[in-house]
């Protein structure tokens, strides 16, 4: 049973276009860099990791004032960070016993900024305060 497919979203006739199929299958993901990407977007998934991330779009935090800015406490945050920190969306640096995150390179603000831009222009954005014009 097809409940979910309507027939204005499926082709009418069966038929395959074999040089476009073939161009396709050429420029394909493979399996791994997909699952590797995945497990990307599947961290960034996460509300309060999107807002670690904007919080450090423009500086590097102390786990103590990430925590403050979230209102949240330092082991809940200190737990987001290290599973951001094993899919390489952050880094830290030891001053003393402080420890600064800072977002692990540009590509980590693009991908949030690019997010941004694709939610603002299918809906009104949620925030007065997001990080598009950069």
């Amino acid at each position: 049973m097809r409940s979910n497919i309507h027939k204005s979203d499926v082709c009418d006739v069966a038929c395959i276009h074999s040089e476009a199929v073939e161009q396709a299958k050429k420029s394909a993901m493979d399996s791994l860099a997909a699952a590797d990407l995945s497990r990307i977007f599947q961290v960034m998934s996460d509300p309060t990791r999107l807002r670690i991330i904007s919080i450090l779009a423009d500086r590097e935090l102390c786990v103590c004032d990430i925590a403050s800015v979230l209102s949240m406490t330092v082991s809940a945050v200190s737990h987001q960070l290290r599973i951001m920190r094993m899919a390489q969306l952050v880094k830290y640096r030891k001053e003393g016993r402080i420890a600064f995150y800072s977002l692990d390179d540009e590509h980590v603000l693009k991908l949030f900024i690019q997010g941004l831009d694709h939610l603002s222009h299918s809906q009104a954005p949620h925030s007065s305060s997001n990080k598009r014009n950069r």
